[in-house]
């Protein structure tokens, strides 16, 4: 069964790719969000909200690696760690490109629909390459987030699987401390049955010891009394 230390990193590494795949999902929708700005405003939100959530499970990751037994542990999960961070900033790069470039289009959209006084054809031709670009990118993001949710699904499993270990961790002391017990009080009895056992031989000796007193003192008197007659 796999320690308790294992679970944790496994369950780190599925939230950090869970995060990853939900801020490429999200990148893809600022590129192809049509606008207004507040519309691009709130999907930059969530995709600092994602950013700042992966970088605290990839320092939660790094602390785990110095946290290993084995060296050849603790290496595996430092390179694992600067992987995830190099894909991080390539994220970062990407939403920054995405968002400029959402910006820009929004921001020529705009100006074109001041100078024109309203939607000229090629306005509205735009418009809709842009719902077409939505539509047909919305079936990745669909995908993107059912592989997030299963992901989800994983560390849940895995959550589970540490509350098991947790349990069986807390009965195995239980019987460890009880064993325990059991072993003084053996080791206690053993004590008191050498000491009755000496105490004893203590008695029979001492019991020994009277009796050849009573002898002597006994054959002492036969002694003189008959003595003086023989």
């Amino acid at each position: 069964m796999a320690s308790s230390e294992d679970v944790n990193v496994r369950i780190c590494g599925q939230e950090i790719i869970k995060y990853d795949l939900e801020i490429k999902a999200l990148t893809q929708d600022i590129i192809n969000c049509p606008g207004p700005h507040s519309a691009l405003a709130e999907l930059n939100s969530r995709v600092k909200e994602k950013f700042n959530k992966l970088r605290l499970r990839i320092q939660d990751l790094e602390q785990m690696a110095q946290e290993q037994d084995t060296q050849s542990n603790r290496l595996s999960i430092l390179m694992e760690t600067e992987s995830q961070r190099r894909q991080m900033l390539s994220n970062q790069t990407a939403w920054r490109k995405a968002n400029l470039a959402c910006k820009l289009a929004i921001d020529n959209m705009e100006k074109d629909e001041l100078l024109q006084g309203g939607e000229s054809p090629s306005t509205r031709q735009r418009k809709v390459t842009k719902e077409s670009l939505v539509e047909s990118s919305s079936n990745i993001t669909e995908s993107l987030m059912s592989i997030s949710r299963m992901m989800s699904e994983q560390v849940k499993q895995s959550e589970d699987t540490i509350g098991t270990l947790a349990t069986s961790s807390k009965t195995v002391q239980e019987a460890n401390e009880e064993f325990k017990t059991m072993t003084g009080t053996i080791h206690l009895g053993r004590k008191l049955i050498l000491k009755y056992n000496r105490r004893e031989l203590t008695d029979k000796l001492l019991i020994f010891l009277a009796l050849a007193l009573f002898f002597a003192t006994v054959l002492y008197i036969l002694k003189k009394r008959l003595i003086p007659f023989i």
